[in-house]
């Protein structure tokens, strides 16, 4: 029994460094050695002694010497002694003594390697009946150390440092903040939550900032912890130009949902006017089969994210959505509604006439209702899908509405004949039912009233994949037909405005299609057949390259879809990619289209890295050959760009040193009216496994004459441990 008593007490002889362990009835499995074991009968003193070692619930205890006074209730060990716990912290110490049922200890010359490699070492740790621990003349970094380099990057020295276990705080009295040993902040108090808080109120690391418009600028950060499930981020910025711009973030996990609002205010100090920002973003799980979203985005104006450098900046448009959708099986309901914001001052300084155009007419969507169903397989294996859509259009200023009913039903069949071929035939008819108010088309006629339409199409498709395998890769070339049977015209474009279908363009994602516009307000008129080849192959252990070229013949030249890219020709323009990515070390994507007579480019869009994790080059070329509007279409251009764009974007990454790394992008304007700098910026980082320090620069070159743009710098500093929480 003294024996089993002696074992229980050194397994609790370090709670200043692990949770105390159960009462000595708990029946719980020690595992004991030691070289020898004996007591002294007059003393009423147990001694073991060399090798020492007690092991219990993961915790193992080392020491040359444990001896036990029963008398005085007394517990020492002494020489060597360390104790590992379960998540890797290593306590290390010459002499340990506890008393009054090791409800007390006293420790002397600790060293302690934690569980995330950090470092703590005092002259002495006490631990009152209250379990709360005091450490004397501590030091604390989570820096390493080597014998070439034996003084960390930086520390916290302190007087005492205490730790109260029921609130679960860590105090410092008279404590110093060290950079290579030399003391740069005194703090005479000093608290912050223990480790095992996960979330607690209060401040959090600042980041530093200067650009045209603030000045010079400091964002502070104050967490509110209100709960488990939410809390709230203030974080004002105080600047040297426009005083105080206020800014929050609030969030909150609900049982079935999330939400997340951002936002700042701030009142400008040229023009005394308030400016802002707000997004809010949202998710809740009704029942078993609905889900509600939100996505709110506004902003005062478009300018006010430039000035501040928020996330946004760079958009044409702010768009906010609502919407609940229902999954059950196959069948699939979604009900949205769209509100737009035109933030693009670039485009007013550019085009004052079309950006007015697209300010003016800008819409509001509510409801946009869906519902697709697709029905269980027959015996052949053919299956229905039906679609059904509703659509409530409403311009502000010029007064259009469009109220929109449509049905799509299909009949879908997919084969596979027994040499391998792969065919899909598919027949469909859409029906649409439209109500019209003051819509003005391009004839300028102005339309009130209801039309409709109906619209059956029949498609089949049909590839032979061919595949060769090697010892070392496998290839697959599979030609692609489609064939598409349609009537000629009734799009009724004098009648029904285009709201949905604006931006048509032909590549090599769509040409295959059965329908190759994005909504429903124009139909792919005309019968079709497109083709197209694709290549492929893989390598058995890494490597992997494909590739795809097509066309299609018109039987009409009258398309619709065709007309739409201001093409009235039977054969379309050429389409492809290329893919390459043999290694690890380089990718490349390459998508065109090329002029079906001169072989022009029309559009193309280049996309590689080639590096390594020390050095690494990103590419990213786009070109857009410019076009006039089609006058047979719908004067509305709410997305559409028609004018030529060409821009170049080069970023270069590397890792100079195990610490040091650095970035630099830019983003060239290659347009024949002004080859410029777009934006352009570049970020230098030192990262080491105790500090972090981020530098920031960057400027955005508006062609808004009312913007002042200008470069912009922010810095963010990290203290790992104390603080990892910063803006980048």
């Amino acid at each position: 029994m003294n024996k089993k008593y002696l074992i229980l007490a050194i397994c609790l002889m370090m709670p200043a460094i692990f949770p105390l362990l159960s009462n000595a009835q708990d029946q719980i499995p020690i595992y004991f050695s030691a070289d020898e074991v004996e007591e002294n009968s007059q003393t009423g003193v147990i001694t073991a002694r060399g090798d020492v070692n007690i092991a219990r619930e993961g915790i193992t205890l080392k020491a040359d010497t444990i001896s036990y006074d029963r008398k005085n209730d007394i517990l020492t060990a002494d020489g060597n002694v360390s104790v590992m716990h379960p998540d890797g912290t290593v306590v290390f110490s010459d002499h340990a003594e506890l008393s009054e049922k090791m409800t007390k200890a006293t420790i002397n010359e600790v060293k302690a390697i934690l569980a995330d490699q950090s470092r703590l070492a005092a002259k002495r740790i006490k631990q009152t009946s209250e379990k709360d621990k005091h450490f004397f003349y501590a030091v604390y970094s989570p820096c390493d150390v080597c014998q070439d380099n034996p003084k960390p990057l930086w520390s916290i020295k302190a007087r005492k440092i205490t730790h109260d276990v029921s609130r679960q705080d860590v105090y410092y009295r008279s404590a110093f903040l060290s950079i290579k040993d030399v003391p740069v902040l005194y703090a005479p108090f000093l608290s912050h939550p223990d480790p095992s808080v996960k979330r607690r109120s209060g401040f959090m690391p600042p980041s530093l900032v200067s650009n045209n418009y603030l000045g010079t600028a400091i964002e502070t950060r104050y967490f509110f912890n209100i709960n488990d499930h939410e809390d709230l981020l203030l974080n004002p910025i105080f600047s040297t130009d426009q005083n105080i711009i206020l800014g929050g973030r609030y969030r909150k996990m609900l049982y079935n949902g999330e939400l997340d609002i951002t936002g700042t205010l701030m009142k400008d100090r040229n023009t005394d006017e308030k400016r802002g920002n707000i997004v809010a973003k949202g998710r809740y799980e009704f029942n078993d089969l609905w889900v509600g979203k939100m996505d709110i985005n506004y902003a005062s104006d478009g300018a006010y994210l430039k000035d501040l450098s928020l996330p946004g900046k760079t958009e044409t448009w702010m768009t906010s959505t609502i919407s609940a959708e229902r999954f059950d099986g196959r069948d699939y309901t979604a009900i949205e509604g769209y509100s737009y914001k035109l933030v693009s001052y670039s485009l007013r300084a550019s085009n004052f006439s079309e950006y007015k155009n697209r300010e003016y007419s800008k819409p509001y969507i509510l409801p946009l209702a869906t519902y697709e169903t697709i029905s269980d397989p027959s015996f052949i294996g053919s299956y229905f899908k039906n679609t059904f859509n509703l659509a409530s259009i409403y311009r502000e200023h010029d007064g259009t509405q469009t109220q929109r009913g449509t049905m799509i039903n299909s009949w879908n069949l997919p084969y596979t004949s027994p040499f391998g071929e792969k065919y899909r035939f598919v027949a469909s008819v859409k029906s649409d039912l439209y109500y019209i108010d003051d819509y003005l088309n391009n004839y300028n006629h102005t339309y009130t009233g209801a039309v409709g339409r109906i619209f059956p199409q029949a498609g089949i498709e049909w590839r032979l994949p061919f595949v060769r395998a090697t010892e070392s890769s496998r290839q697959i070339l599979e030609p692609t037909i489609v064939a598409v049977a349609a009537p000629n015209g009734g799009n009724k474009i004098n009648k029904i405005p285009n709201e949905d279908s604006l931006n048509a363009q032909l590549d090599d994602t769509n040409i295959l299609d059965l329908d190759r516009y994005a909504g429903y307000d124009r139909n792919d008129t005309g019968s079709r057949i497109s083709y197209g080849i694709n290549w492929s192959a893989y390598g058995n252990v890494i490597g992997r390259t494909s590739s795809f070229f097509g066309q299609s013949y018109y039987l009409n030249n009258n398309q619709s879809f065709a007309r739409s890219l201001g093409d009235d020709s039977h054969f379309s323009d050429y389409v492809g990619r290329i893919f390459a990515a043999p290694n690890s070390y380089l990718d490349f994507n390459y998508r065109f289209r090329l002029d079906k007579s001169n072989l022009n480019i029309k559009y193309s869009e280049i996309n590689s890295r080639i590096g390594t994790s020390m050095l690494s080059v990103y590419i990213s070329f786009i070109s857009i050959s410019g076009r006039q509007k089609n006058v047979s279409d719908s004067k509305l251009y709410f997305f559409d760009d028609y004018r030529e764009r060409k821009e170049l974007y080069t970023s270069i990454n590397a890792k100079l040193s195990r610490d040091w790394s650095f970035s630099i992008y830019n983003r060239q304007n290659l347009g024949k009216k002004r080859r410029a700098s777009l934006e352009h910026g570049g970020r230098l980082i030192y990262e080491d496994e105790c500090f972090k320090l981020i530098f920031n620069a960057h400027k955005y070159n508006s062609t808004d004459p009312d913007y002042d743009d200008g470069y912009e710098f922010s810095a963010t500093f990290l203290l790992k441990t104390l603080g990892s929480v910063g803006s980048e």
